[in-house]
């Protein structure tokens, strides 16, 4: 599997909008670490992972907006949070992701 940044340097070469999904914080159980990536181009083709399952629907939804708006944004996803349950982190644990259109 390509490496993450390297896939975002070639699709940002190919002249393609592109979205950066960083974890920057876990709490408890999480499916990946801190510092793991997810990148999403504008066709939302994407690599990488940043949880799983439907939080990753999730974040691709939030990345194509991100990259349609220019804004970053900050989402959280937990058992806590009433999105949790639906995208599916029922893990009990937490995550906070950042994403970031990539110029």
């Amino acid at each position: 599997m390509k490496d993450v940044l390297e896939q975002v340097a070639e699709w940002r070469v190919e002249g393609r909008g592109v979205a950066l999904a960083t974890v920057i914080e876990t709490w408890g159980s999480s499916p990946r670490p801190a510092g793991s990536h997810l990148a999403v181009n504008e066709q939302g083709n994407f690599v990488g992972s940043v949880s799983g399952g439907c939080v990753e629907g999730a974040v691709v939804e939030t990345a194509l907006r991100v990259m349609a708006e220019g804004a970053p944004e900050l989402i959280e996803f937990g058992v806590t949070t009433e999105r949790a349950w639906e995208v599916g982190l029922a893990c009990g644990g937490r995550v906070r992701i950042y994403v970031e259109r990539v110029d």
